[in-house]
């Protein structure tokens, strides 16, 4: 145990986070997103919900300020408009780890080709459909 780090950042995420740079993306996804298949580094999450492995990172990880957005959703299949419930508690989430940026759609093949390239991918235990989000790694800035 560490004192001020959330017990479901396990060692291994958090090895992960330490050695992501600058722009490197993380994929925190559902139960049904083929995570192992898809995956550089899988870190399995089961039993913890999505919002809550999205809160745990955006406390220690700071997102891209230098891009116009550094958080990414899937898109619903033949609803590309329509926001599902699940992307209002990922903004709470990031907005408890300082990001006030907004949240971008990608279609779903899009989202998984860009999953492919991500630094890794953390399956969660997420059931609520679209449970899915890309978060761009920011600058660690030095404590004044």
């Amino acid at each position: 145990m560490l004192k001020g780090i959330d017990p479901v950042l396990g060692p291994e995420l958090l090895a992960i986070l330490r050695a992501m740079g600058h722009g490197d993306e993380i994929v925190v996804a559902d139960a049904n997103f083929p995570a192992a298949a898809n995956a550089k580094r899988l870190v399995r999450a089961d039993g913890i919900d999505a919002v809550r492995m999205v809160r745990a990172i955006t406390s220690l990880m700071p997102l891209d300020d230098f891009v116009p957005a550094a958080a990414f959703r899937m898109a619903v299949v033949d609803a590309p408009d329509e926001v599902p419930a699940i992307t209002a508690d990922f903004a709470r989430a990031l907005a408890h780890g300082g990001y006030a940026g907004p949240i971008e759609t990608v279609e779903r093949h899009a989202f998984y080709a860009r999953a492919r390239e991500a630094f890794a991918i953390v399956a969660s235990g997420e059931t609520r459909l679209y449970g899915n989000l890309i978060l761009k790694k920011g600058v660690v800035r030095p404590a004044p």
